[in-house]
């Protein structure tokens, strides 16, 4: 079979991606992944085959530019994540389409969607958005929506660049806390300030904390020569997640999914509505504390610190975010997902 995977907007959504498409290419499929320009040398790290789509601002561009690329490969079904976009695609090449939740799903989202996609649909004589023939979930259990209750679930693989590892990468500092401090592929840290940055590094070195911040370049340029003896750069962090004891982020689907896998509590400091989303069903199981991005008379790096003393000294954090674990690790397999996307393909294509 052929699988035609979709990703646009960030590197996460390759991320997100990659464990399926894997799962289907051991399984002996072809894969191909149609991602933005800017995303093919991600994809290319992560030994995805991809190609590029135009990354237009018109919804229905955007559309034609996917439907050219599917008509031309032939895909035997076609993945999706955030975009409802490869659901109209899927639908005008009469094949099935799934689609895949890769954070904590929101019941807004597909009503703005078809605001968006409205003259397409109108188009194709469609009453609204396509509904997919499977919907994959990888949000666990605790945290699921009660409206995703007949989701296919499946486990969260993490997948990010690799590099030759270091010592300190895999092991835990003897005698003290690990703090993890990142925003994901964004360059500013957490949205705050420089001054903020070193007042939360200055008190967790104090505290006797190791403080690691996983981010690009730029940011690595921007804070790294004021903050001290702390490591800033690039760090893998589906390697790195598991030695840390706490991990300070922005609510990213993919960072928060991989700090989940790794059994570790977070401190939350959204700055959109879906980190705010993952802050709320995390934070809500008992595994996070979330902070509010502005805090009243209170320079952030002092509240954020303030919040990182408080879940290093309650244990319940950690109980909490190894439960978590324990129920990620239930779910079925990406290999075993294929397996089903297997079956249902092959009954839609006898019925058709």
């Amino acid at each position: 079979m052929k699988f035609l995977f979709t990703a646009g907007g960030g590197q996460a959504t390759v991320f997100a991606a990659a464990p399926l498409a894997t799962a289907a290419r051991n399984a002996g499929h072809e894969i191909l992944l149609a991602a933005d320009e800017p995303l093919l040398g991600t994809a290319q790290a992560i030994g995805l085959p991809a190609a590029a789509t135009p990354h237009p601002k018109l919804t229905s561009a955007r559309l034609d530019a996917l439907t050219d690329l599917a008509a031309a490969w032939h895909p035997d079904l076609v993945v999706g994540g955030l975009s409802y976009v490869p659901g109209v695609v899927a639908t005008r090449l009469n094949v099935p389409y799934v689609r895949q939740a890769w954070d904590v799903p929101r019941a807004d989202m597909k009503q703005k969607a078809e605001e968006d996609l409205r003259p397409e649909l109108d188009r194709l004589g469609l009453g609204g958005l396509p509904d997919p023939d499977m919907f994959i979930d990888v949000c666990p259990p605790p945290l699921r929506p009660s409206y995703n209750l007949g989701a296919q679930p499946m486990r969260w693989i993490p997948r990010n660049r690799q590099c030759r590892l270091e010592p300190w990468m895999y092991t835990r500092p003897p005698g003290r806390h690990r703090v993890l401090i990142t925003s994901g592929t964004r360059t500013r840290l957490l949205g705050i300030p420089a001054s903020s940055m070193r007042q939360l590094v200055r008190q967790l070195t104090r505290a006797g904390a190791e403080v690691l911040i996983a981010a690009p370049e730029e940011a690595a340029i921007e804070f790294g020569a004021e903050l001290g003896d702390v490591r800033i750069g690039w760090i893998p962090l589906d390697v790195v997640a598991s030695t840390c004891d706490l991990a300070v982020h922005h609510g990213g689907a993919t960072t928060a999914m991989t700090i989940m896998n790794a059994g570790v509590p977070h401190l939350i400091i959204p700055d959109n509505g879906y980190g705010k989303a993952v802050a709320q069903a995390v934070s809500g199981f008992g595994a996070a504390l979330m902070l509010p991005p502005e805090q009243d008379g209170q320079d952030p790096g002092a509240a954020i610190a303030a919040g990182c003393r408080e879940v290093l000294s309650t244990p319940r954090y950690a109980q909490r975010a190894r439960a978590l674990v324990t129920e990620i690790a239930a779910l079925p397999t990406p290999a075993e997902v294929v397996r089903a996307l297997e079956a249902r393909t092959l009954k839609t294509t006898a019925a058709a």
